[in-house]
Protein backbone atom coordinates (compact mmCIF):
# COMPACT_ATOMS: atom_id res chain seq x y z
CA UNK A 1 0.00 0.00 0.00
CA UNK A 2 2.95 2.66 -1.28
CA UNK A 3 1.12 6.28 -0.86
CA UNK A 4 4.53 8.14 0.01
CA UNK A 5 7.99 7.93 0.39
CA UNK A 6 8.59 10.75 2.85
CA UNK A 7 7.09 10.39 6.51
CA UNK A 8 6.92 13.55 8.98
CA UNK A 9 6.59 12.99 12.31
CA UNK A 10 5.54 16.07 14.67
CA UNK A 11 3.04 18.11 16.02
CA UNK A 12 -0.87 17.26 15.46
CA UNK A 13 -0.93 20.91 13.48
CA UNK A 14 1.94 20.29 11.03
CA UNK A 15 0.04 19.25 7.69
CA UNK A 16 -1.92 22.29 8.53
CA UNK A 17 -0.06 24.31 6.05
CA UNK A 18 -0.95 26.67 3.50
CA UNK A 19 -0.63 25.12 0.24
CA UNK A 20 -0.82 22.17 1.36
CA UNK A 21 -3.45 19.25 -0.01
CA UNK A 22 -5.18 16.69 2.04
CA UNK A 23 -5.66 13.74 -0.21
CA UNK A 24 -6.66 11.27 2.62
CA UNK A 25 -6.95 10.01 6.31
CA UNK A 26 -5.65 6.25 6.76
CA UNK A 27 -6.25 4.67 9.96
CA UNK A 28 -3.91 2.00 9.89
CA UNK A 29 -3.73 -1.62 11.69
CA UNK A 30 -0.24 -2.96 12.61
CA UNK A 31 1.20 -6.06 14.04
CA UNK A 32 2.72 -4.10 16.60
CA UNK A 33 -1.02 -2.32 17.60
CA UNK A 34 -2.16 1.30 16.18
CA UNK A 35 -0.01 4.18 16.19
CA UNK A 36 -0.91 7.42 17.55
CA UNK A 37 -3.74 8.32 15.45
CA UNK A 38 -5.11 8.41 11.72
CA UNK A 39 -2.36 9.65 9.18
CA UNK A 40 -2.38 12.46 7.02
CA UNK A 41 -1.38 11.80 3.20
CA UNK A 42 -0.71 15.34 1.69
CA UNK A 43 0.67 16.44 -1.63
CA UNK A 44 2.70 20.10 -2.09
CA UNK A 45 3.37 20.93 -5.46
CA UNK A 46 3.73 17.38 -6.49
CA UNK A 47 5.49 15.90 -3.59
CA UNK A 48 3.27 13.52 -1.42
CA UNK A 49 3.72 13.07 2.18
CA UNK A 50 2.61 11.15 5.18
CA UNK A 51 2.01 13.17 8.72
CA UNK A 52 1.89 11.30 11.73
CA UNK A 53 1.50 13.39 14.83
CA UNK A 54 3.65 11.38 17.90
CA UNK A 55 1.66 12.27 20.38
CA UNK A 56 -2.48 12.33 18.66
CA UNK A 57 -4.13 15.18 17.89
CA UNK A 58 -4.69 17.03 20.98
CA UNK A 59 -1.69 15.89 22.23
CA UNK A 60 -2.91 13.42 24.70
CA UNK A 61 -0.22 10.56 24.64
CA UNK A 62 2.86 10.97 26.90
CA UNK A 63 6.58 10.65 25.53
CA UNK A 64 6.63 7.38 27.30
CA UNK A 65 3.09 5.61 26.20
CA UNK A 66 4.38 6.67 22.86
CA UNK A 67 3.59 3.25 20.49
CA UNK A 68 6.84 3.89 18.93
CA UNK A 69 6.85 0.35 16.93
CA UNK A 70 3.25 1.20 15.34
CA UNK A 71 4.18 4.25 14.35
CA UNK A 72 7.08 3.61 12.63
CA UNK A 73 5.56 0.20 11.41
CA UNK A 74 2.85 2.50 9.75
CA UNK A 75 4.94 4.57 7.74
CA UNK A 76 6.89 1.68 6.68
CA UNK A 77 3.81 0.05 5.54
CA UNK A 78 2.33 3.48 4.07
CA UNK A 79 5.46 3.02 1.55
CA UNK A 80 7.90 5.23 4.02
CA UNK A 81 11.70 5.27 3.22
CA UNK A 82 12.60 9.02 4.84
CA UNK A 83 11.43 10.37 7.84
CA UNK A 84 11.68 14.24 9.40
CA UNK A 85 10.52 13.80 12.98
CA UNK A 86 10.17 17.37 14.61
CA UNK A 87 10.78 17.68 18.17
CA UNK A 88 10.71 20.51 21.02
CA UNK A 89 13.91 20.38 23.07
CA UNK A 90 15.76 21.79 25.61
CA UNK A 91 19.15 23.51 25.80
CA UNK A 92 21.93 22.35 27.73
CA UNK A 93 24.54 24.81 26.14
CA UNK A 94 24.06 28.62 26.11
CA UNK A 95 25.31 28.50 22.47
CA UNK A 96 21.80 26.77 21.60
CA UNK A 97 19.64 29.88 22.53
CA UNK A 98 15.38 28.95 22.17
CA UNK A 99 13.90 29.17 18.95
CA UNK A 100 17.12 27.96 17.56
CA UNK A 101 16.80 25.00 15.61
CA UNK A 102 19.08 21.70 15.74
CA UNK A 103 20.68 18.97 14.16
CA UNK A 104 22.14 16.63 16.56
CA UNK A 105 25.01 14.01 15.48
CA UNK A 106 24.68 11.59 18.44
CA UNK A 107 22.15 10.70 20.92
CA UNK A 108 22.54 9.48 24.82
CA UNK A 109 19.67 6.89 25.96
CA UNK A 110 18.15 7.96 28.96
CA UNK A 111 14.80 6.09 28.64
CA UNK A 112 13.63 3.29 31.22
CA UNK A 113 10.39 1.00 30.07
CA UNK A 114 9.85 1.82 26.45
CA UNK A 115 9.96 -1.55 23.86
CA UNK A 116 12.26 -0.47 21.80
CA UNK A 117 13.20 -2.77 19.29
CA UNK A 118 11.14 -4.97 16.29
CA UNK A 119 13.27 -7.98 16.83
CA UNK A 120 13.35 -10.62 19.85
CA UNK A 121 10.73 -13.29 20.66
CA UNK A 122 12.48 -15.62 18.56
CA UNK A 123 14.29 -13.41 16.26
CA UNK A 124 17.64 -11.78 17.35
CA UNK A 125 19.26 -8.82 15.66
CA UNK A 126 21.58 -6.89 15.99
CA UNK A 127 21.71 -3.52 13.93
CA UNK A 128 24.53 -0.45 13.87
CA UNK A 129 23.50 2.47 15.89
CA UNK A 130 26.92 3.96 15.59
CA UNK A 131 25.86 7.00 13.33
CA UNK A 132 21.96 7.10 14.98
CA UNK A 133 21.06 9.82 12.09
CA UNK A 134 20.80 10.15 8.51
CA UNK A 135 23.67 12.10 7.09
CA UNK A 136 22.07 12.62 3.69
CA UNK A 137 18.97 13.84 4.99
CA UNK A 138 21.00 16.16 7.81
CA UNK A 139 22.52 17.96 4.25
CA UNK A 140 19.46 18.30 2.51
CA UNK A 141 18.07 19.98 5.97
CA UNK A 142 20.88 22.60 6.96
CA UNK A 143 20.74 24.80 3.80
CA UNK A 144 17.08 24.97 3.89
CA UNK A 145 17.23 26.58 8.11
CA UNK A 146 19.48 29.33 6.33
CA UNK A 147 17.20 30.13 3.35
CA UNK A 148 14.44 30.62 5.80
CA UNK A 149 16.28 32.49 8.07
CA UNK A 150 16.44 29.99 11.04
CA UNK A 151 19.78 29.75 13.01
CA UNK A 152 20.73 26.17 13.15
CA UNK A 153 23.03 24.00 15.17
CA UNK A 154 25.11 21.10 13.99
CA UNK A 155 27.07 17.94 15.44
CA UNK A 156 25.41 18.05 18.90
CA UNK A 157 24.54 15.40 20.83
CA UNK A 158 20.97 14.65 22.34
CA UNK A 159 19.88 13.10 25.27
CA UNK A 160 16.62 11.60 25.73
CA UNK A 161 15.13 11.03 29.01
CA UNK A 162 12.29 8.69 30.35
CA UNK A 163 9.99 12.01 31.54
CA UNK A 164 7.01 13.45 31.81
CA UNK A 165 8.24 15.07 34.09
CA UNK A 166 11.47 17.58 33.61
CA UNK A 167 14.91 17.01 34.87
CA UNK A 168 16.24 18.05 38.30
CA UNK A 169 18.69 20.57 38.33
CA UNK A 170 21.55 17.61 39.06
CA UNK A 171 20.58 15.77 36.51
CA UNK A 172 20.81 18.39 34.06
CA UNK A 173 24.25 19.60 35.35
CA UNK A 174 25.42 16.13 34.96
CA UNK A 175 23.93 15.84 31.08
CA UNK A 176 26.36 18.97 31.01
CA UNK A 177 29.15 17.53 32.13
CA UNK A 178 28.90 14.53 29.89
CA UNK A 179 28.54 17.47 26.82
CA UNK A 180 25.02 16.92 25.80
CA UNK A 181 23.85 19.83 23.84
CA UNK A 182 20.25 18.71 23.98
CA UNK A 183 17.45 16.99 26.16
CA UNK A 184 13.93 16.01 24.81
CA UNK A 185 12.08 12.71 25.97
CA UNK A 186 10.64 11.01 22.28
CA UNK A 187 13.72 10.55 20.32
CA UNK A 188 14.74 6.86 21.57
CA UNK A 189 13.25 4.67 20.70
CA UNK A 190 12.04 6.22 17.50
CA UNK A 191 15.40 6.73 15.91
CA UNK A 192 16.29 3.56 16.67
CA UNK A 193 12.92 1.58 15.49
CA UNK A 194 13.04 3.77 11.93
CA UNK A 195 17.19 2.25 12.04
CA UNK A 196 15.83 -1.01 12.02
CA UNK A 197 13.14 -0.63 9.60
CA UNK A 198 15.52 0.65 6.94
CA UNK A 199 14.20 3.72 7.04
CA UNK A 200 16.01 7.31 6.65
CA UNK A 201 15.85 9.01 9.92
CA UNK A 202 16.38 12.54 10.22
CA UNK A 203 15.37 14.67 14.10
CA UNK A 204 14.83 18.35 13.76
CA UNK A 205 15.08 19.56 17.16
CA UNK A 206 13.85 22.94 17.99
CA UNK A 207 14.45 24.42 20.63
CA UNK A 208 12.06 25.65 23.54
CA UNK A 209 13.93 26.89 27.21
CA UNK A 210 17.13 26.14 28.66
CA UNK A 211 15.85 23.21 30.93
CA UNK A 212 16.76 24.14 34.95
CA UNK A 213 20.42 24.81 34.80
CA UNK A 214 20.44 28.71 33.87
CA UNK A 215 20.59 30.63 37.27
CA UNK A 216 19.58 33.44 34.76
CA UNK A 217 16.98 32.14 33.23
CA UNK A 218 13.65 31.03 34.05
CA UNK A 219 13.56 27.00 34.51
CA UNK A 220 11.02 25.64 32.36
CA UNK A 221 7.62 25.15 32.66
CA UNK A 222 4.23 24.19 30.89
CA UNK A 223 3.89 28.04 29.97
CA UNK A 224 7.40 28.78 28.42
CA UNK A 225 7.22 25.46 26.68
CA UNK A 226 3.66 26.29 25.14
CA UNK A 227 4.69 29.77 24.11
CA UNK A 228 7.89 28.58 22.13
CA UNK A 229 6.20 25.73 21.37
CA UNK A 230 3.93 28.36 18.92
CA UNK A 231 6.88 30.27 17.80
CA UNK A 232 8.96 26.77 16.63
CA UNK A 233 6.02 25.71 14.95
CA UNK A 234 5.79 28.42 12.15
CA UNK A 235 9.13 28.14 11.10
CA UNK A 236 8.44 24.02 11.33
CA UNK A 237 5.47 24.30 8.65
CA UNK A 238 7.96 26.63 6.13
CA UNK A 239 10.59 23.99 7.00
CA UNK A 240 8.15 21.32 5.87
CA UNK A 241 7.13 23.02 2.48
CA UNK A 242 11.12 23.28 1.70
CA UNK A 243 11.72 19.77 3.06
CA UNK A 244 8.93 18.43 0.35
CA UNK A 245 11.39 19.99 -2.65
CA UNK A 246 14.46 18.28 -2.13
CA UNK A 247 13.90 15.04 -0.59
CA UNK A 248 12.33 11.53 -1.94
CA UNK A 249 14.83 10.77 -4.24
CA UNK A 250 17.21 7.81 -4.39
CA UNK A 251 19.08 7.30 -1.53
CA UNK A 252 22.84 6.58 -1.84
CA UNK A 253 22.97 6.01 2.15
CA UNK A 254 23.38 2.83 4.16
CA UNK A 255 20.17 3.01 5.85
CA UNK A 256 18.57 1.00 3.00
CA UNK A 257 20.73 -1.83 4.24
CA UNK A 258 20.96 -1.97 7.50
CA UNK A 259 19.40 -5.32 8.83
CA UNK A 260 21.42 -7.31 5.70
CA UNK A 261 24.36 -8.93 7.99
CA UNK A 262 22.13 -8.01 11.45
CA UNK A 263 19.69 -11.59 12.01
CA UNK A 264 21.38 -14.04 13.44
CA UNK A 265 18.88 -16.19 14.64
CA UNK A 266 19.22 -18.99 11.93
CA UNK A 267 15.70 -19.33 9.77
CA UNK A 268 14.97 -22.84 11.03
CA UNK A 269 14.94 -21.36 14.89
CA UNK A 270 13.10 -18.24 13.93
CA UNK A 271 9.39 -18.41 15.90
CA UNK A 272 6.77 -17.88 13.16
CA UNK A 273 4.64 -15.28 14.66
CA UNK A 274 7.80 -13.17 14.99
CA UNK A 275 9.06 -13.86 11.48
CA UNK A 276 4.70 -13.15 10.15
CA UNK A 277 5.13 -9.88 12.16
CA UNK A 278 8.79 -8.92 10.59
CA UNK A 279 7.69 -9.41 7.05
CA UNK A 280 4.97 -6.61 7.13
CA UNK A 281 7.96 -4.36 7.16
CA UNK A 282 10.96 -6.16 6.52
CA UNK A 283 9.66 -8.17 3.30
CA UNK A 284 13.23 -8.51 1.72
CA UNK A 285 14.38 -10.38 4.77
CA UNK A 286 11.80 -13.38 5.76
Amino acid sequence: MEKAKVGIIGGSGLYDIEGLTILEEISLATPWGPPSDSIIIAEHKGITAAFLPRHGRGHFILPHEVNYRANIAALKMLGCEEIFAFSAVGSLQERIRPLDFVLPNQIIDRTKARASTFFGEGVAAHISFAHPFCQRLQDLVAPLAQKLGITLHRDETLLCMEGPAFSTRAESELYRSWGAGLINMSALPEAKLAREAEMCYCMICMCTDYDCWKEDEQHVNVEMLIDNLNKNARSAKNMVKEILQVTGKARSCECANTVKYAIITAPEKQNPQTVAKLRTILSKYF
